[in-house]
């Protein structure tokens, strides 16, 4: 038996500076790493780019006999005096200190807090930042402080512009900005070393931007508060950069391992189809079609993304691209984000295509007919998530339509792709994306939009009301509907959970049902089951319901001509692209609609988003709107949007270092 062979273990990687842990710092033992940890710092580089949240003028405070009631202010004074007093056996407390800087007095006073008392002594200096919110004595409740230690180090702290962080229990704010100076002084140089990509950043961007090194020194130590600014776009422009990298590597990567199944069709369906539609497609439709008819007969799978507005004929433009991959001799899967849409698209579909001898067939959590295994005759499956489920075989694939992408994840469009051998894919949105999201979350696909809308429709009227005119709006919506027309209303809730202010849908039914008597009124929310979902949308379809009760559920999709009217209840509890959608089921139909918004909103950011969808109906203008009052993270929720935590981009604003990014990539990709 031979001896064993020395084996050597293989050499560790070594770190780069900036990725090596914060415990390689000195000063950064266990417990104050784990401090660091609870603020996602746990690499040099984390600390390094860790955001100010805010930053205080130390060289102009004010006096303390200058505070103003009621006016965020820097003062600057010695304690005076401090003590704790507790109350009720002990139970509740309040902590003060009295600071004196010469002018006049300051109380600052913690409400059951008594663990403050540890921090501050008789003499202390101290710097505070808080609202005075009496003057008879000055006080501040709950003021940010910082103790002010003389030594080599109080330039850091004092004089300057100083940065504020959001901290963790334990971790002072002096400390923590001693640490960041200290590394910038070692490690300003490795910011512009560490990386050949932000190196090419710097190299292309000119010298409009300051250096990476030089952004990170800026952002946390300025000496002029405009530089804060030039740091934090320089430090965006890296972030944009990296992700447009990420994005472009992955289509290099798809391109180059998919080969795309021949989907052009020969026309032996559409143009039968076209003929029986009784209406000619808008231009903007017809162009699009020529783009995704260039698409399924390329070299590679479409990977294309479809934007229309609400009402924009987007239904008719994903029938022909079925009908061009089903005439080549493949399968096409159509998906969509509810039961209601995708009934409402399996009906549809089997109304447009049953002539034609294409069958359709429905996949949907509640209801399973779709035929699986290998099918003899090139068909449409429409359904919902079910479509990918490990039970479900779609066989041979050629074509994937996603309606209402913004209602799935990446990670979910990714799933139901993989069952086909690199099938195309149309996503759809009816929710306009703004242009920044667009260049970063659908920054693999290409896009087509459609930018008119069909003839024949009725004038669209948007009203915001407060709920003391409910009386009269429903008075009006009985004046419709006796007249032969339909109405949604939507509440924000299925159930009431015990608020006044919040109305709930099943709370309402009954009154509903009293205010529209003889009418019948129908009711739809989320828990119902798919059967009593698919009658009662039927009976709305078929008039026999003439008010339809629901939640957000009506969102997206239902197409009911004859409903002129929606009236959304707590309008303020919705977001603005979601009120344009539910607004975007009325006004289908020749017959003039109105859109009512009940909201008794208190802040001026509910009335200004309120008055924005009164102004307008472009979804574009809403959508950028939206996410200007919202941020991304509220608009499409960070796990469904797959987009990055941004510490410097602004998605909102920085629409030009984003189209500057996506240049620099095109640079860099063909320089290398």
């Amino acid at each position: 038996m031979p001896p064993p062979e020395n084996k050597v273990p293989p050499a560790k990687p070594t770190l780069l500076p900036l990725q090596r842990p914060v415990t390689s710092l000195w000063g950064v033992g266990a417990e104050r790493a784990a401090q660091l940890a609870r603020l996602e710092i746990s690499t040099v580089e984390d600390l390094l780019l860790y955001r100010p949240r805010r930053y205080e003028d130390r060289r102009h405070f004010k006096k303390i006999s200058e505070l103003i009631k009621g006016e965020p202010a820097t003062a600057r004074g010695k304690i005076v005096a401090l003590g704790l007093k507790r109350f009720r056996g002990g139970m509740k407390s309040v902590f003060e200190i009295i600071l004196d800087d010469g002018s006049a007095r300051l109380h600052c006073r913690w409400w059951n807090l008594p663990f403050m008392q540890n921090y501050f002594a008789q003499g202390d200096d101290v710097f505070v930042f808080g609202k005075l919110i009496e003057t008879k004595p000055r006080t501040m409740d709950h003021p940010e402080t910082e103790v002010i230690e003389g030594g080599e180090e109080s330039f850091i702290h004092i004089a300057r512009i100083a940065p504020v962080y959001s901290l963790t229990e334990g971790l002072p704010q002096r400390w923590l900005r001693g640490l960041i100076w200290h590394t910038l002084e070692k490690l300003e140089t490795e910011l512009d070393r560490d990386n050949a990509a932000q190196r090419r950043v710097s190299s292309l961007s000119g010298a409009a931007l300051p250096s990476r090194g030089n952004a990170v020194r800026m952002i946390h130590f300025p000496e002029e508060m405009t530089d804060v600014e030039i740091a934090r776009r320089r430090l965006a422009l890296d972030e944009f950069v990296e992700l447009q990298r990420q994005i472009q590597m992955r289509r290099k990567k798809f391109e180059a391992q998919a080969r795309a199944l021949p989907c052009g069709g020969d026309n032996r369906l559409m143009r039968p189809f076209l003929a029986r539609l009784g209406f000619k497609l808008t231009e903007a439709q017809t162009r699009v079609l020529r783009e995704i008819r260039a698409d399924l007969g390329g070299a590679h799978p479409m990977r294309r993304l479809l934007q229309g507005d609400v009402g924009s004929g987007k239904t008719i433009v994903a029938a022909c691209s079925a009908l061009m991959a089903i005439e080549s001799g493949h399968n096409v899967a159509l998906m969509a984000p509810t039961e209601i849409l995708a009934e409402q698209h399996f009906l549809n579909f089997q109304k447009w295509f049953g002539s034609l001898g294409v069958p359709v067939e429905l996949q949907t959590g509640s209801r399973k007919s779709a035929k699986t295994g290998s099918a003899q005759t090139p068909m449409l499956f429409v359904g919902t998530h079910a479509l990918f489920s490990s039970g479900f075989d779609l066989p041979k694939p050629g074509l994937v339509i996603i309606d209402e992408q913004h209602k799935f994840g990446v990670a979910q469009r990714e799933q139901l792709v993989r069952k086909g051998n690199y099938p195309h894919v149309l996503v759809m949105t009816a929710t306009p994306i703004p242009r920044t999201l667009g260049l970063t979350l659908y920054g693999d696909l290409d896009v087509s939009v459609i930018d008119e809308m069909p003839g024949g429709r009725g004038r669209l009227n948007t009203f915001v009301r407060a709920t003391d005119k409910l009386p009269k709006v429903f008075d009006f919506i009985r004046e419709k509907i006796s007249a032969g027309r339909q109405a949604y209303v939507v509440y924000p809730r299925v159930e009431d959970s015990g608020g006044k202010e919040l109305k709930a849908v099943v709370a309402e039914f009954e009154n509903l049902k009293k205010n529209f008597t003889p009418f019948r009124v129908g009711l739809l929310h989320g828990k119902l089951s798919g059967r009593e979902k698919e009658a009662v949308m039927a009976d709305f379809r078929k008039n026999e319901i003439r008010v339809l009760l629901s939640t957000a559920l009506i969102e997206v999709g239902v197409d009911v001509p004859n409903a002129t009217v929606m009236l959304v209840e707590n309008a303020e509890r919705f977001g603005l692209a979601q009120l344009h959608q539910l607004r975007g089921r009325i006004g289908r139909g020749a017959h003039v609609s109105f859109c009512i918004l009940i909201s008794d909103a208190k802040t001026s950011e509910a009335r200004q988003r309120l008055k924005i969808l009164e102004e307008t109906a472009d979804g574009f203008k809403i959508a950028e709107a939206d996410l200007k009052l919202r941020g991304p993270g509220e608009l499409l929720g960070r796990e469904q949007s797959g987009l990055p935590k941004f510490r410097f981009g602004n998605l909102a604003e920085d629409l030009d270092l984003i189209r500057q990014a996506r240049e620099l990539v095109k640079q860099m990709s063909q320089a290398s």
